[in-house]
């Protein structure tokens, strides 16, 4: 009795699940922890509070009226003090540091949005890798019956005397590779199988589990023939390198604003039987910059904005040639699957056809037979492969071009969550 399907598993609930997988948590983590250091770096300084005593004169002992003196502590003969220190920022520094780390948090999240993309690819590449082997399994398997069919057939053809020794062994072995394919075929599904439950956390068992095949369909428009400058810049791995140049240029600002000098200023209340019971002290408190101008730091901040300049210069190049490729490897991808879904493979199931009929009415050879159940063998790999192929490159032209003009592009498929 078959076991009912308990879940099913299609694109849809696949790429979901890749989006919040251990990766993605991972860089996730790194997003809130910039998100942290935004708090960390929005603060002035804190105040200083100081206490202290002087004048603790012990010459004439702790009890004499000229030494330390009698009584409660507030009474001896100490100078005691209590006051505040608090630093002024001058030069914007508070701002400019706010702003560097502010800008380091955009850069986090876009870098989180380019990892989930990343992971839904690879996630659905191995989804279709598993509709492709359990297609190619499905299809292997009708062969290798009717190819077992053909083989006990030649056996009793041979015991009747009609068919020869060496025409029976050949049905044999073809039968024998057509049971290799299938086991080949089960052996990648597998395989797509393991990687699909790596990359989704989803415990998938065939078993338990209904397959939904969620194959994109074939555009109703042609792809357009290039790639617009927007969707370059549109790309989270080119807006987070556009946000660490604009954290970086912060961050020379704020090296360069470290020559305006800080000011300090605080007051203590103190307190002396022997002068006064209240004295007000004021404090003011300045850095001199004599023989250094911060030239160190200004030089770093430099060069690590030319860095970052040069890396979001080739983070654009990058990812408009990726872009390219894409769009490249879709037209390809689609030209086969077209080629193979309307023409190739109902042609070669028909001469698959009419060569076993020709073969059963005597027009035709077993070597005719063998050729076209080969051909046939071959061409649904092929087709497998091929649809397996235009899928994937389906998904990810979606994940990573905007979603009005992919969609208008490569026709409807199941949502894409970004």
């Amino acid at each position: 009795m078959a076991q009912t399907a308990t879940e099913t598993l299609g694109l849809t609930r696949v790429l979901e699940a890749a989006r919040n997988n251990i990766d993605v948590a991972i860089t996730r983590q790194a997003a809130e922890a910039a998100k942290a250091d935004v708090l960390a770096a929005d603060r002035s300084p804190f105040p200083v509070f100081t206490a202290k005593t002087s004048q603790m004169y012990l010459d004439n002992g702790v009890k004499g009226d000229q030494g330390v003196g009698p009584g409660p502590f507030g009474q001896k003969n100490i100078d005691k003090s209590g006051g505040i220190d608090w630093t002024w920022e001058r030069g914007g520094k508070r701002a400019l540091r706010t702003q560097s780390a502010s800008r380091l948090a955009n850069a986090a999240q876009a870098d989180l949005q380019d990892m989930q993309q990343r992971q839904q690819a690879a996630a659905a590449a191995a989804y279709f890798d598993l509709l492709a082997a359990r297609e190619r399994h499905r299809e292997m398997h009708a062969l290798l019956q009717s190819a077992q069919l053909l083989a006990k057939s030649a056996g009793l053809r041979l015991k009747a005397g009609d068919l020869s020794a060496q025409d029976t062994a050949r049905f044999d072995i073809e039968a024998q590779r057509a049971q290799a394919d299938t086991h080949s075929a089960q052996l990648d599904q597998q395989r797509a199988l393991l990687l699909l439950r790596q990359l989704t956390a989803l415990r998938v068992d065939l078993a338990h589990w209904g397959i939904a095949a969620d194959w994109p369909a074939l555009p109703s428009t042609p792809l357009r023939s290039d790639v617009p400058e927007t969707w370059v810049e549109q790309r989270p791995d080119v807006k987070a390198a556009q946000e660490r140049v604009t954290a970086a240029q912060a961050a020379l600002d704020l090296a360069v604003s470290q020559k305006t000098a800080d000011v300090t200023v605080g007051s203590s209340l103190d307190h002396d039987p022997r002068v006064s019971r209240r004295s007000l002290e004021l404090r003011f408190s300045v850095p001199l910059q004599w023989g250094y101008g911060f030239e160190g730091e200004i030089g770093r901040a430099q060069a690590q904005l030319t860095q970052a300049q040069d890396l979001a210069e080739k983070t654009k190049q990058d990812a408009r040639a990726e872009l390219q490729r894409l769009l490249e490897e879709l037209r390809t991808a689609l030209q086969r699957e077209t080629l193979y879904a309307q023409d190739i493979v109902p042609r070669a199931r028909r001469v698959a056809e009419q060569a076993e009929v020709a073969y059963a009415k005597g027009a035709s050879s077993l070597t005719d037979l063998i050729d076209a159940r080969r051909t046939l063998r071959s061409t649904l790999i092929e087709a497998a492969l091929a649809r397996a192929d235009y899928a994937k490159a389906n998904v990810v032209w979606r994940l990573r071009t905007p979603d009005t003009e992919s969609s208008n592009a490569t026709g409807k498929t199941p949502n894409v969550s970004r």
